[in-house]
């Protein structure tokens, strides 16, 4: 008997951060039926898949007789790993290992359209994040199987992205990296100079969007041009048949100014923008994602000079300083660490002490200071001093009117307090 199926789809609902899942989130969507007529069917399955393969082929092969090509391209190298299984039924009876067909627990549909929703969650533990290769790939796929009497089982798949977040927060990628190397540029006793190269990068871990300040010094002791480059590559590692191929590719690139015969150069803090790429990927058998930034010198008729620092593309951006303005905050707080104890949260003006201490007991506590003979000078000592002294010293006898305006003389020295 056929069954006349107009249609079969499968919706998903959004990830809860709009773009991709990670394990431990539930996967929600819908399976669309669309019949022309009333038709009997047996069931309707889920099936959630993810897959990792990798495959290529490799191996020399010397040409035939008269030339001609090999038979065989080459020893083709392959490897699959499952990364994710789970199976629902969304209609009809639990899939049975050895059940016959027959017409028993057929289900009568009518004609139009039928929605039947589904939600699954991922395992805890982080899945592979999504990736699509040179020599293989990571895929997860949800599927819907319609089983009918007597006709070929049909089936959709719709594919979905999977991500494995790596915060770049924790203390590993934190941490600077930093290299040096020099190269002598010539041939035999014909040297011309070194070219010496240092560069260092604040931290190891970095995402998409991000720029990575480089701090690098250059010094060109030869008697060649050169050209200081950085850039950021990606590696490619795929694992089949006890054998290793590698890919690698430049992401992202930027180039310096020309540094003459004996001169130096210095960045401080030059930027390079990571692209939306991939994250790396870590955490799974076969295939494997790294990533590298390479400061390097362009030497004309010479091999360049390199130096690769390790490089982490996480998900989760760094939220703590950097440990370059963790000192300077640290030091600025040490360095005004007295204003607190010396100047008072809100002055206001002293209280008269003329009722308190008497005018002998007051001269015994007061050091004279002679009168500036210039008042645009400058303090001979610093401020810290007088701010102690003020500290130290009883305050001075407050009046808004002068109790002896008779007693100060021209020729006497006048204490004069901050």
């Amino acid at each position: 008997m056929a069954v006349a199926v107009a249609g079969l789809q499968v919706g998903l609902s959004p990830a809860e951060d709009g773009g991709a899942y990670c394990g431990g989130e539930a996967v929600s969507g819908w399976v669309a039926l669309q019949l022309a007529a009333p038709a009997p069917l047996r069931a309707l399955r889920l099936r959630a898949a993810g897959e990792a393969s990798a495959a290529w082929r490799e191996g020399p092969h010397a040409p035939g007789p008269g030339g001609e090509p090999p038979p065989s391209p080459g020893t083709r190298m392959q490897a699959r790993a499952v990364c994710l299984d789970l199976r629902q039924t969304l209609l009809g009876r639990e899939e049975e290992a050895g059940s016959e067909e027959g017409d028993e627990g057929l289900i009568l549909l009518e004609a139009g359209k039928h929605e039947f929703p589904f939600s699954f969650q991922l395992p805890q533990q982080p899945l592979a994040t999504s990736f699509t290769g040179k020599y293989g790939s990571i895929q997860y796929f949800v599927e819907a199987i319609l089983e009918r009497p007597m006709a070929p089982t049909q089936s959709v798949k719709r594919e979905f992205q999977v991500i494995s977040h790596i915060d770049v927060n924790s203390p590993l990628l934190l941490t600077p990296a930093r290299q040096c190397q020099e190269k002598m540029v010539g041939c035999w006793f014909f040297t011309s100079g070194p070219v010496s190269l240092s560069a260092k990068i604040e931290r190891k871990g970095y995402c998409n969007g991000e720029a990575i300040p480089i701090y690098a010094e250059i010094e060109n002791c030869s008697s060649r041009l050169i050209v200081p480059k950085a850039a950021i590559f990606q590696t490619q590692t795929y694992l089949a048949s006890g054998k290793t191929k590698t890919f690698r590719q430049m992401v992202a690139n930027v180039r310096g100014n020309h540094v003459a015969s004996g001169s130096t150069d210095t960045w401080n803090g030059k930027t390079l923008k990571i692209p939306p790429v991939t994250p790396s990927i870590l955490d799974c058998c076969i295939i494997r994602v790294d990533y590298s930034l390479a400061v390097y010198i362009h030497i004309p008729g010479a091999k360049k000079l390199m130096l690769e620092l390790p490089l982490v593309i996480g998900t989760i951006p760094c939220t703590a300083f950097s440990s370059r303005n963790s000192s300077l905050v640290s030091q600025f707080s040490v360095d005004m660490s007295w204003l607190a104890l010396t100047m008072p949260e809100h002055p206001e003006a002293p209280p008269n002490y003329a009722d308190i201490v008497s005018e002998e007991e007051f001269s015994r506590h007061v050091t004279a200071y002679p009168a500036p003979v210039d008042h645009d000078e400058q303090l001979c000592c610093p401020m810290f001093a007088y701010i102690q002294e003020f500290r130290f010293q009883p305050p001075p006898l407050y009046s808004e009117i002068d109790p002896h305006p008779t007693e100060v003389e021209v020729n006497q020295p006048v204490s004069i307090m901050a």
